[in-house]
């Protein structure tokens, strides 16, 4: 679970316009925190202009991972990078970095475990990954509540029927949903996952209700291994065959 499609969707999509200060929260390998800083630093093309790419000095992430397996590598993925002098990698469960920290941060960022109440996945990297144990939606929205700026966004990806919940949740506890994108694996396929940016305060020049949530949608592939035109505008910054 190196590398996967929600994280590369999630941090290519995500929308970093005024972030300074990013918390990456279970970044795993460090996929998503490496991207951000990428983009961060001004990598814009043409296709992605919209996503709002803030210069680099300014930016800082820091990236928390649990399992001790994936934070060593997310260090040595983060040293050999040309962005090694803005990301931290905590080793540290969020719950504990957050009882700790005392700044805030204009992004939180997460590719969250989804799966309640299923079979466990074997091995227990990969049941962190998976599973909300140690990290349910309800703890994520607290330390958002948390660790946000009052201006600041979360961003997460989750299945669709979570996705819902996540979103109802989210809004109890006072958040409102600036920004959705669906994801379909096919162009005749149904959404599978629904990344979302949740704000803590409203956009001022947005009073209607309804058109308070800015919808989008993709879909990856065509064809088996042959993807859209939009998903590869999303991702070609990230990989090399682009």
């Amino acid at each position: 679970m190196k590398v996967g499609t929600d994280g590369t969707v999630l941090g290519a999509w995500v929308d970093l316009a005024g972030a300074r200060r990013i918390l990456d929260i279970g970044t795993g390998t460090g996929l998503i925190a490496l991207m951000l800083a990428q983009r961060s630093q001004g990598v814009n093309s043409a296709a992605r202009s919209h996503l709002n790419s803030t210069p680099s000095a300014t930016v800082t992430i820091d990236a928390v991972e649990l399992d001790a397996a994936a934070y060593l590598q997310a260090q040595e993925n983060v040293r050999r990078s040309p962005w090694a002098d803005r990301i931290q990698v905590h080793h540290d469960s969020i719950q504990d970095y957050a009882s700790r920290c005392s700044k805030t941060y204009e992004l939180v960022v997460s590719n969250p475990p989804f799966f309640e109440n299923v079979s466990k996945a074997q091995g227990e990297a990969r049941t962190l990954a998976r599973h909300t144990d140690s990290l349910s939606s309800t703890n994520l929205l607290q330390i958002a509540t948390q660790l946000l700026h009052e201006t600041g966004r979360l961003a997460a990806i989750y299945p669709c029927e979570a996705a819902q919940r996540f979103q109802e949740q989210a809004e109890a506890a006072g958040f409102w949903c600036s920004r959705k994108l669906a994801v379909k694996p096919t162009l005749t396929g149904a959404t599978k996952r629904i990344a979302m940016e949740l704000s803590k305060s409203k956009i001022p020049d947005r009073q209607d209700d309804v058109q308070q949530c800015l919808q989008e949608e993709i879909a990856i592939e065509v064809a088996p291994h042959q993807y859209t035109p939009e998903f590869i505008a999303l991702i070609r910054d990230f990989y090399l065959k682009y």
